[in-house]
């Protein structure tokens, strides 16, 4: 459970959850924890989330975990791949990328996760505190209770003071900090952290562990270098997630895992503590060249000489229609046997002109055609390639295909897919197909997906929802699309649910006026909200729904007088204003009724008009007539 504590500019949690990483390494609880939400700061100073990067030689599952719980998973095509849309939050730590191919291998690397330097605005105050029990899904680390207090406060001079503490009942540490704005030459910031530890084997170890970092933006040059840090810490340096092993070492197995082989990355040992890491991340613009990108990481560890390695980079650019990648990865892990490198070169080409040259509304509807094109190398030799055509389809485009074909010279293997994916109403559908080894090995998948809200007005199914989402309400526009959407528009009560809104922001909610029907009018086609972390706010429209029309109106001959008021008898909300011609115009209008006009409040200043339409005139765009008000 979630709760915002508006006065505190903060987040009450209670469940599971995870620890910040700004300090300390992030941990998996169940407890309490009250911490600053920066959801509700400005944009410019939200939490940060990395780009993880990779290379899949086949239609590949990524799975990103992050202290042995799975954060983020994807199905990527064969080629050069980029996640940028990780939730970003301030939890700090390694990233475990794993890469599934359709056959079966896994690949994995190290992605290091560190936030930038840990600035705040003058009398910015940010804090967490933490009492709860670590939590696992690994059978090799026990469950305790701890702890956690951190706290950073924006001082004077674009410096910033930051520290924390833990406290379980094998583990204490204590770190402090300091950051420093240094304008035109970037921003930095430096920490000591002092541990005391218990381990599985009760014996004590003192260490402390110092941590650099800089970031720094060039903008003349188009330069990022978005992070660059080193951490070095003493052999008897060891984290809170260290001291809950049951053991020195081993091989960790997550709880449902039906692995009968352990593999190397989940393999763990106490005597190989962290020692010296560095780590880079640079992206370069090369105006209408293109641009590229370069990151690194090495971790070194005591009492052993291996390392983990990981080494990335990229090359894009656009040739006028033409999209071209190049890209190289290389990875080894302590315990690993042999380092993994990748090389690929994959282009992507829309279709949109040819198809536009045989069907004139192709280009003036939401669909989009594209071919693409993938191979790779790795350090055996191995070559895989692959071509892909993709298409959006629909008015709305909201029906899309893609179908692939590949080859891996490795078995010398033929391998395909087809998906088909529908974003509807009321939900989103997925069917795919795909095979490997020559046909040897088929799978068919398929998804359905949605969601129903009850509130007080009845039941509303929509799309897959988001954390925080915002329900319509426009009685009366049924059938009515949502302006930037895709798929979605309201129900045959004129309710539906937009997923997805941002937080503490103001959310712009529109009805398209075009998409409705002919004799159905908005006061109001903009609502702009702002929810809070979670809710589900109410957008309402007031829709009329009935005839056009525009009355020239009069009282014993003499026009109506301009700014009176016209408001139709039981529905108040449904009203117009005599112009200075005593000119009237409404909207919604039944067949039959009357409209009261007022321009005071004595006996004398009120009148009323009754109607009656035909069948013709209600279906009209719109219906001009004399009224006389009595």
């Amino acid at each position: 459970m979630q709760r915002a504590v508006i006065p505190l500019k903060g987040e009450l949690t209670v469940g599971d959850d995870y620890t910040a990483g700004d300090f300390f390494d992030s941990v998996s609880f169940r407890g309490v924890q009250l911490a600053s939400d920066d959801n509700m700061l400005p944009d410019s100073l939200k939490g940060f989330a990395p780009v993880v990067r990779g290379i899949a030689k086949s239609n590949a599952q990524i799975t990103i975990k992050q202290n042995g719980y799975t954060i983020y998973q994807t199905y990527v095509s064969p080629g050069a791949f980029e996640i940028s849309d990780i939730y970003s939050t301030s939890s700090s730590g390694d990233l475990l990328v794993e890469i599934k191919e359709a056959d079966g291998s896994v690949n994995s690397y190290s992605v290091p996760f560190s936030s930038v330097p840990l600035l705040q605005r003058q009398g910015r105050i940010k804090y967490a505190v933490t009492l709860a029990k670590y939590r696992t899904n690994s059978n090799e680390q026990q469950e305790s209770k701890f702890a956690q207090a951190t706290l950073q406060w924006g001082g004077p001079w674009g410096t910033t003071w930051y520290g924390g503490g833990q406290y379980a009942e094998y583990y204490r540490a204590a770190m402090f900090g300091l950051g420093f704005n240094l304008g035109d030459f970037g921003a930095i910031s430096f920490d000591v952290t002092q541990a005391k530890s218990t381990l599985a084997d009760q014996s004590e170890h003192k260490g402390q562990s110092y941590r650099f970092l800089y970031a720094k933006t060039l903008n003349q040059l188009g330069t990022n270098f978005q992070l660059m840090g080193y951490r070095y810490s003493t052999s008897g340096f060891y984290t809170l997630s260290d001291t809950m092993y049951k053991h020195m070492d081993g091989y960790e197995f997550n709880d449902g895992d039906d692995e009968d082989t352990p593999m190397w990355s989940r393999y763990y040992n106490l005597f190989y503590t962290k020692r010296g890491k560095l780590q880079v991340n640079i992206s370069q613009q090369l105006s209408e060249y293109g641009s590229f990108y370069l990151s690194g990481s090495q971790q070194t560890y005591w009492h052993t000489d291996q390392q983990d390695r990981l080494l990335q980079f990229g090359y894009n650019t656009q040739i006028k229609d033409l999209s071209l990648g190049i890209s190289w990865n290389y990875s080894k892990s302590r315990g690993q046997p042999d380092a993994d490198q990748v090389f690929a070169l994959n282009f992507s080409l829309p279709l949109n002109l040819l198809l536009s040259r045989s069907n004139d509304s192709y280009t003036s509807k939401k669909n989009y055609a594209w071919m693409t094109s993938n191979t790779s190398i790795d350090n055996e030799g191995h070559t895989t390639q692959n071509l892909g055509l993709t298409e959006t389809l629909l008015d709305d485009g909201n029906l899309s295909y893609s179908v692939q074909q590949g080859y891996n010279s490795e078995g010398k293997t033929a391998n395909g897919s087809a998906s088909m994916d529908y974003k509807g109403v009321f939900a989103d559908a997925r069917v795919g197909y795909n095979y490997s080894d020559n046909g040897s090995q088929q799978q068919l998948n398929y998804a359905l997906s949605g969601s129903l809200v009850a509130h007080s007005q009845g039941i509303t199914l929509g799309q897959s929802l988001g954390e925080t989402n915002v329900l319509i309400a426009a009685p009366g526009a049924e059938n009515t699309r949502v302006a930037n959407s895709t798929g979605l528009k309201t129900d045959w009560r004129g309710y539906t649910v937009v997923p997805y809104a941002t937080s503490y922001r103001e959310n712009r909610i529109a009805l398209d006026a075009a998409s409705l029907k002919r004799n159905v009018d908005l006061e109001n086609a903009v609502v702009n909200v702002v929810p809070t972390k979670g809710a589900l706010v109410l957008a309402e429209f007031n829709a009329h729904a009935g005839a056009r029309v525009l009355m020239k109106t009069s009282k014993q001959g003499i026009s109506l007088r301009f700014g009176a008021i016209a408001t139709l008898d039981g529905v108040q909300t449904n009203s117009g204003i005599i112009d200075d011609d005593g000119s009237l115009y409404m909207a919604g209008l039944p067949a039959k009724g009357t409209i009261t006009v007022r321009w005071g409040e004595a006996p004398d200043q009120i009148c009323h008009i009754s109607y009656e339409l035909t069948e013709q005139q209600i279906n009209s765009a719109i219906t001009r007539m004399d009224a006389i008000c009595r």
